[in-house]
């Protein structure tokens, strides 16, 4: 079964270079003694932190980078597009009116990259 996500837990970006953080909004339910997650915890910085740099052809940073280097792939900063929420989340658990985020859900960013968790943050709240 797998884990109920909360502050803290480690994310990976397929086109990311370094791992980032997440960082839910504030919510009155803990898990694990931390901020625990939903589905609407998707808001690029604020909820998910940059992946250092960027590698994706895809992100305009990244392609006018390349285009000046004469087609040379030029990574830049990561900024995370992530404009829809991660799915599919934890279909029967709710969390402040949105389902509750489990470490099998991805996140897709704009650029390309499928961003997915490392380690959820804790390991004694399993949900389904």
């Amino acid at each position: 079964m797998p884990c109920q996500t909360c502050l803290g837990a480690t994310l990976a970006c397929s086109f990311g270079a370094a791992p980032a953080t997440l960082v839910p909004s504030p919510k009155p339910v803990l898990t694990g003694h931390q901020v625990a997650a939903n589905i609407m915890d998707h808001v690029p910085i604020a909820n998910v932190t940059p992946f250092g740099m960027c590698l994706s052809i895809a992100n305009p940073a990244v392609a006018a980078a390349t285009s000046a280097a004469m087609g040379v792939l030029t990574p830049m900063p990561c900024v995370p597009a992530t404009p829809a929420p991660w799915v599919p989340g934890s279909p029967t658990v709710m969390l402040c009116n949105a389902p509750a985020l489990n470490d099998t859900s991805t996140l897709n960013c704009m650029w390309g990259g499928v961003i997915t968790f490392v380690a959820p943050g804790q390991f004694t709240e399993l949900i389904p």
